[in-house]
């Protein structure tokens, strides 16, 4: 089976942005899965479909974050607060109500940003690990801003990352997965930049911007989410320690914290069946 085919259906939408590609499988209340940064919908391509099995209908946004095969408007705002912004777009494109958004890593900081401006469709969240408070980006890759500051530098960088032999250092997957990631999941995710200038144009507009002013600044106005909140964390985690797992879980009014163990930051490519049946797990809960 294809990586398409474990998504569901491809689909296009327009949103103020440009076209937003997307997957969709299932029927049911809505869950829609935010991918991170040089990452895209093949992220959740291990869990999705034992959840959408499960009664409910899987959606997967190929954002613009380094990876996606579809280009964004030349004048699009891709900073963090832009991106939460055509994450909103996405969930009024589709009419999209009572949603249960699922974030990771880069994810999890534009969905927690989307939150704090406008949550409106937002019934609950699943936030496994991701940037937040001061930790956007997390220390090892904080001179990416600084770097895509420089003309030329995403075609650089895209061609860096296709250097196998690197790919398991920490600057790369070493620190994201315990496991070896499928070579053909490491072209989807590292290949992208390399053959679209706008798709390097949009990486540049997304990294350039990363700062943590605004993951604090989102984490004042969490304050008032009270939808129910899982937080679902590696106790192995070397990028997002658990410590920030804890922060959100007092900052937020209706947290739980999960601790899963033997997997880092890619929780899905670790220990897929325990993402699927959490996120199944608390989908229900809510329902009920």
């Amino acid at each position: 089976m294809t990586t398409s085919e474990l998504l569901g259906q491809p689909r296009q939408v327009a949103v103020p942005q440009g076209q937003l590609r997307y997957f969709e499988q299932g029927a049911g209340r809505p869950i829609v899965f935010v991918h991170g940064v040089l990452t895209n919908p093949d992220l959740w391509r291990n869990v999705v479909g034992e959840i959408a099995a499960a009664g409910f209908r899987c959606i997967t946004p190929d954002l613009p974050m380094g990876s996606h095969e579809l280009p964004m408007r030349p004048d699009a705002d891709l900073s963090p607060v832009g991106q939460a912004d055509l994450l909103a777009d996405f969930l009024d494109a589709l009419d999209l109500q009572n949603v249960l958004l699922v974030g990771n890593d880069t994810g999890g900081a534009v969905t927690q940003i989307m939150l704090s401006r406008r949550p409106e469709r937002v019934g609950g969240v699943v936030l496994l690990p991701s940037d937040s408070f001061e930790y956007f980006f997390p220390p090892i890759f904080r001179p990416l801003p600084k770097l895509a500051r420089i003309p030329g530098s995403m075609l650089l960088l895209a061609a860096v990352m296709r250097i196998r032999a690197l790919h398991r250092l920490p600057i790369l997957f070493g620190w994201v997965t315990k496991r070896p990631v499928p070579p053909e999941i490491v072209e989807s995710y590292l290949w992208p930049p390399g053959r679209s200038a706008g798709v390097r144009r949009d990486l540049r507009k997304l990294l350039r911007e990363v700062h943590p002013r605004h993951t604090l600044a989102a984490a004042e106005k969490l304050r008032d989410f009270d939808k129910p909140v899982l937080l679902l964390w590696g106790s192995e985690e070397k990028l997002f320690p658990i410590r920030f797992a804890r922060r959100l879980a007092e900052l937020l009014p209706n947290a739980k914290l999960v601790e899963v163990p033997d997997c880092y930051t890619f929780i899905t490519e670790d220990r897929p069946e325990v993402v699927a049946r959490h996120v199944v797990e608390f989908a229900g809960v809510m329902a009920d």
